[in-house]
């Protein structure tokens, strides 16, 4: 009961967060227009992409157990988060290319931009993220998802701070050449989010076994089982955001299937509690049995 409050309580301030995202990028993207301030502006399509982020958090997290899975798609549709992934890092290094393009048209003919402005939303939104990462860090601790948005959260925040500050020092020394300064500084942190994005998927795509479930960590953990004389063949692959799966071949002394299905039982627990791996396949081989049987003995009663 506990674990399923612990769960909704997560749902609940994920949702919150995405909300609260939106609205913040929203704002900002109102107040640069306003301030004629590209480094808002370049804050805000940042903040977008992080809200996009915790969209996919949201969905992993909310989402995910009702896309059951089909005849064709036996795993369902995990993958569907790391394809929408790959179209938002597209889209946003396009966007960080204008964003570029622009400042250095600015830095050739500076425009002052209202620093009271400009300082004042990017504050706001500064201050929302803050609370959005206090929120997050709690079950951050326990949910990779959580993790990975609450990394996205601390850009936003980096970023608002940086615009909030630039936008103080335009307000008191009129510097007009710092506004597109500060745009190419969140441009690079957007390109840097978006590389991490892009990355992450690729590992997914090319069945990378995640950095938390590394092989041989997860084999040395099933060969301290007892029961299991060694392990070969392992696979260890990411289908979605939050969705592990492993396959292995484990070799055993002569038992029967009921010793080998309690076996069975300890490696999935092991593998849920420590890696989150949540598909497991395995495949037993008898020790002794010889090299083209691949079934687990039963031993012969003596007449």
């Amino acid at each position: 009961m506990s674990t399923e409050r612990g769960d909704a309580s997560t749902a609940l301030t994920l949702r919150l967060a995405l909300l609260l995202t939106i609205a913040v990028a929203l704002l900002e993207l109102g107040g640069g227009l306003m301030a004629h301030s590209l480094a808002l502006l370049s804050d805000a399509a940042h903040v977008f992409m992080d809200a996009f982020a915790l969209g996919i958090a949201v969905v992993a997290n909310v989402e995910a157990s009702r896309r059951t899975a089909t005849l064709r798609q036996t795993f369902g549709y995990a993958r569907l988060e790391v394809l929408a992934a790959l179209a938002n890092g597209g889209l946003l290094f396009a966007i960080t290319i204008l964003i570029v393009i622009e400042a250095v048209r600015r830095l050739e003919s500076p425009q002052l931009p209202a620093g009271g402005l400009m300082a004042l939303f990017a504050a706001i939104g500064f201050v929302t993220n803050l609370g959005i990462g206090w929120a997050l860090l709690r079950a951050a601790r326990e949910n990779i998802n959580v993790k990975a948005a609450l990394f996205h959260i601390a850009s936003d925040a980096l970023g608002g701070f940086a615009v909030a500050i630039g936008g103080l020092v335009i307000l008191g020394a009129k510097i007009a050449w710092l506004d597109p300064v500060l745009s190419l500084f969140v441009a690079t942190i957007i390109v840097v989010g978006v590389v991490r994005v892009v990355r992450e998927a690729a590992d997914v795509l090319l069945e990378s076994a995640p950095a938390h479930a590394e092989v041989p960590a997860v084999r040395e953990r099933i060969r301290d089982l007892e029961g299991v004389v060694d392990v070969h063949d392992l696979h260890v692959w990411t289908l979605g955001p939050g969705s592990h799966a492993l396959s292995a071949h484990i070799l055993i002394p002569d038992s029967s299937v009921s010793e080998a299905s309690a076996l069975l039982r300890r490696v999935d627990e092991r593998m849920r509690a420590e890696f989150g791996i949540t598909h497991v396949t395995l495949q037993f081989e008898c020790q002794s049995c010889g090299d083209d049987e691949r079934i687990v003995c039963t031993q012969v009663t003596p007449a």
